[in-house]
């Protein structure tokens, strides 16, 4: 157990992961609430992929220059003044929908600024947790993060589906928003040495360096590449529970809240395995497989009928996108220079929330001339198919990624017994930790 959260050996950390534990919980019952709030207004699956690509294309835009602002600036304070503004969007919907003003364009307006302030703080946010923990324990960090996002994200739709039955949208807006105080006090408290970073170029050639290592790096090029595919095919699917869960299952915003935290479960159990995991050996396979078992469960996903049969399948579909999602964050950011951190975790934006939109947009007009199911079903079996892509470059894949790791291995002054051994025993998913 203490090797399972050794990353609480650091005071930053805890005060870090109590407070987003909070106020994750908080977003989750919001994203919830939202799309109920959505589909009750206007009963269009189509607008509920227009809330989607409001709240993520910004970041799609946006996150090149918020990796930018991150590798030039103070992390710390740039995750204060993010966190501050995302605290007031969530109440000034809770006023509108509690004074019965709430129209369609409100939620679209603030879940764009959303989406804004996330282009900023999502870079920031990931390349500041190597400077809480240290590279030593960042994959049992980013795990963690993982573990604490899911277990959110079981707790705060069910809680959601609860109260939007029994009072209504604007409390989950409400609390959401109060939410945010745990995680500014959190940083608030945090004892941070401020980092100076060199400034040697403009920022528009700081930007363009990120995109530069990205591309020329064909290891980080193809985990990004996959990230982008099931972003844009198979996650989709979660802009379309309202649907399913009112018109398809049957079971009302409180089956909403169940369908969403099954997923959120089965997240947490994968976050959880790789949390216990000693090292990154075996994760550019484990990449692979999960893509494709995620597109597996969506296809039978989209077959079922029976409302907890439907809960049940959730929990794979849950699993399997956290393992990818997790273990691509953590090869990324095991092979990235400290320097590029922020800039490359922006293009990992850009692909995980970035792609999102347009997959939300398009797979709610798809929703309403095929239907709900057929939709999932097609986003799995792309996902499927860039699984089994992505499996046969990997062996091509390792032979580069040795090269880039045993040069990292040797700037970073890692010491030399981890990078001796026969060249063929450094595959992909072998990088220091």
């Amino acid at each position: 157990m203490r090797h399972f959260f050794r990353a609480f050996r650091h005071r930053n950390y805890q005060l870090y992961f109590a407070g987003q534990l909070i106020s994750f919980s908080g977003t989750w019952m919001q994203s919830v609430a939202e799309s109920w709030l959505v589909y009750r207004l206007t009963g269009s699956a189509a607008l509920l992929g227009v809330t989607a690509f409001c709240s993520q294309i910004p970041v799609f835009i946006l996150a090149p220059i918020g990796g930018t602002v991150a590798d030039r600036g103070n992390r710390h304070r740039i995750m204060v003044i993010t966190q501050s503004v995302s605290m007031a969007l969530p109440l000034i919907l809770a006023l509108l929908t509690f004074t019965g003003r709430v129209q369609v364009w409100h939620v679209f307006v603030l879940a764009t600024c959303l989406g804004v302030v996330n282009a900023f703080d999502i870079p920031a946010r990931q390349s500041f947790v190597v400077e809480m923990v240290g590279r030593e324990d960042l994959l049992n960090a980013i795990a963690l993060n993982s573990s604490m996002f899911n277990g959110a994200r079981v707790v705060g739709p069910a809680v959601a589906g609860l109260l939007v039955a029994a009072v209504g949208e604007a409390w989950c807006f409400l609390l959401n928003g109060l939410s945010y105080v745990a995680v500014i006090g959190g940083l608030l408290m945090m004892r941070v040495t401020a980092t100076r970073r060199a400034r040697a170029h403009s920022p528009f050639r700081d930007t363009l360096e990120g995109f530069r290592f990205v591309l020329r790096t064909a290891p980080v090029r193809a985990l990004l590449l996959l990230l982008g595919v099931v972003s844009l095919a198979g996650m989709p699917y979660a802009v379309l529970m309202p649907v399913f869960a009112e018109e398809i299952l049957r079971g009302g915003a409180r089956g909403l809240g169940f369908l969403m935290a099954a997923s959120g479960l089965g997240a947490l159990g994968g976050a959880l395995s790789l949390a216990g995991r000693r090292d990154v050996r075996g994760l550019g396979s484990w990449v692979g497989w999960a893509a494709g078992a995620f597109g597996v469960s969506l296809a039978l996903f989209s077959l079922s009928r029976s409302f907890w049969l439907s809960v049940a399948l959730l929990v794979p579909v849950g699993f399997s996108l956290m393992v990818q999602m997790a273990s691509s964050n953590t090869l990324i950011q095991a092979m990235v220079p400290d320097q590029l951190r922020g800039r490359v975790m922006s293009v990992y934006s850009m692909m995980f929330l970035g792609m999102a939109p347009f997959g939300g947009l398009s797979a709610g007009y798809a929703a309403e001339r095929i239907g709900a199911p057929a939709t999932v079903a097609v986003g799995g079996a792309i996902c499927v198919i860039a699984a089994v892509v992505f499996r046969m470059w990997l062996p091509k894949l390792r032979v580069e990624a040795r090269e880039l790791i045993v040069a990292q291995g040797l700037a970073a002054g890692d010491p030399p017994q981890e990078l001796t051994g026969p060249a063929e025993q450094v595959p992909l998913h072998v990088t220091r930790s």
